[in-house]
């Protein structure tokens, strides 16, 4: 009875930790992030990534919004260049399991077995955005963000999805370098 007790709950965090972005950095370790004040988007980059325009847009409108909030200037003349690299895959979860009395935990066969057994498919899309930083004098990449998480289909939350993701990417940014 416990454990029924606690199935909502697991299936609650599962569902939580599902629909988190989880996000990796990298920095050069020699670059001196205090000295970048100014930004634009590498428009070559850009272009070639695969994705529809109105999610290309959403992506770069979220990531102006998230520089700028860091007090970062848009230029003509930048000191970084944003690029962004999209990629996803078809997740596909299938669960099988015995219905009635027979369903549960342990060794052996239950002679109270009824309802046979039941097959749920779920497929969901996974999402990688990688921001790269470069910088615009060298032409060197000096910080990448990626941030890996299920994306939505609904039209009325990609918005907030998109901007999630691209929020706990650049919260990496600047990275706290350690004396």
């Amino acid at each position: 009875m416990k454990t029924i007790k606690f199935l909502p709950l697991f299936c609650l965090f599962m569902l939580a930790s599902c629909l988190s972005v989880q996000v990796n950095t990298d920095y050069d370790k020699n670059a001196d992030f205090t000295q970048y004040k100014t930004f634009a988007f590498h428009k070559t980059g850009i272009d070639k990534v695969e994705v529809s325009d109105l999610d290309k847009r959403r992506i770069l409108n979220a990531i102006d919004a998230e520089m700028t909030a860091k007090g970062f200037t848009k230029s003509d003349k930048p000191d970084i260049l944003v690029n962004i690299f999209t990629k996803s895959r078809q997740q596909v979860d299938v669960n099988q399991f015995n219905a009635g009395w027979g369903y549960g935990w342990g060794w052996g066969w239950n002679p109270w077995m009824w309802g046979g057994r039941n097959t749920s498919v779920t497929t969901t899309t996974e999402g990688t955005l990688y921001i790269d930083l470069v910088d615009a004098k060298k032409k060197e990449l000096i910080w990448q963000g990626e941030g890996v998480g299920v994306l939505t289909q609904n039209m009325k939350h990609k918005d907030e999805r998109i901007q999630e993701f691209v929020k706990k990417i650049l919260v990496k940014y600047p990275p706290e370098i350690k004396k």
